[in-house]
């Protein structure tokens, strides 16, 4: 008989997050001292409430870090414990490179699917191999781990712990990922790995300077259940109105596995944010990370952040709202949620 399998929802409980620091080697070289604190007051927050696994490739500086944070959890009597792994890396979004995890009738199984960089965007060969290096290392304790041939990152893709997948056409169906599958297949494969009893495709919606090929963890998030987030676009001059506008249409026709309509909560649009080129880039509040008695926000320093914070402590009525400011993160295309990713509870044990 098949284990069942359940892709838990991200706010069930966790036993640790995991982060892969930036370092010289990546395109963070030349705004490291900006960008280290943001993934420092990410640590923190984390150790507050549970353990943190991060791996480095410049091992002196990871050496620093397990010194610098294990110190500061024991002087705060803090829960969470820090695992230290020193592994190459190309770069840090751990969302998309790090393992999926499921539940089955034995225990957590950790996924490991293949990572090619959103679609070959990028030098990847490092990250794909990252999984193995902290499972070899005893991240993990004795959870198994299997490979998957399939390319899947963990920002394609929301679940609600009951077996509905939320996602985009855009990026899982996109040729430079799986060239062979097509959607129904692809369906099958989701279904089989990660229990996967329906998957809800949103064909609209986009955010200028995603490299990702529009992650839904950018755009849409399941709260609960039957609770749904999502950027929404206000001002019908911007360039992204009208993909927003037939994506909030799109989400107001899905319904929930037993036919009632999701509960659906617009989140702020921040002021546009552009590089030194005059490129916009992704900042979004649907990026946020949700871990055990906490939901940590990205801030962008601009009027919205407040309004924002506000949403969704309604959301999230018995957890702690965290503001972090992301504004260096997104110099690189990418906010909160993209460089955490959750191991449910029962794979760490310390």
């Amino acid at each position: 008989m098949t284990s069942k399998r359940v892709l838990p929802a991200e706010w069930a409980p966790q036993s640790a997050i995991m982060l892969t620091w930036p370092h010289p080697g990546t395109d963070w070289s030349g705004i490291l001292d900006d960008v280290e604190p943001v993934f420092l007051e990410i640590a923190t927050a984390v150790l507050a409430r549970e353990n943190l696994i991060v791996s480095c490739e410049h091992v002196a500086r990871l050496q620093e870090l397990e010194r610098e944070l294990s110190a500061y959890a024991r002087e705060r009597q803090l829960p969470g414990r820090v695992i230290a792994v020193p592994a190459p890396a190309n770069d840090t979004w751990a969302r998309d490179h790090g393992p999926i995890t499921v539940t089955t009738d034995s225990g957590p199984l950790l996924l490991n699917f293949r990572f090619n960089a959103w679609g070959g965007k990028f030098p990847w060969e490092k990250d794909d191999a990252l999984n193995q290096h902290l499972c070899n290392a005893g991240s993990f304790g004795t959870t198994p781990m299997a490979n998957v041939d399939f390319v899947l990152e963990g920002g394609s893709i929301e679940s609600d712990g009951a077996g509905t997948l939320l996602t985009t056409s855009e990026c899982l169906l996109t040729p430079s990922r799986n060239a062979t599958l097509d959607r129904g297949a692809i369906e099958n494969l989701l279904g089989e790995t990660l229990g996967a009893e329906r998957i809800l495709w949103l064909n609209h919606g986009y955010l200028a300077g995603d490299d990702t090929d529009s992650h839904i963890d950018t755009l849409a998030r399941f709260c609960s259940e039957d609770q749904l987030c999502y950027v929404a676009c206000p001002d019908v001059a911007d360039e992204h109105y009208s993909a927003l506008a037939a994506m909030e249409e799109e989400l107001q026709q899905f319904r929930q596995a037993d036919g009632r309509p999701y509960r659906l909560t617009p989140l702020p649009w921040p002021d546009a944010i552009h590089d030194d080129d005059g490129h916009r880039l992704p900042a979004t509040y649907a990026n946020f990370l949700i871990i055990n008695g906490a939901v940590l926000v990205p801030t962008y320093d601009v009027p919205q952040d407040q309004q924002a914070l506000d949403i969704l402590q309604g959301l999230f009525p018995d957890r702690d709202i965290v503001p972090i400011n992301c504004r260096p993160l997104i110099r690189q295309h990418g906010s909160l949620h993209c460089v955490t990713m959750q191991i449910p509870a029962g794979v760490v044990t310390l």
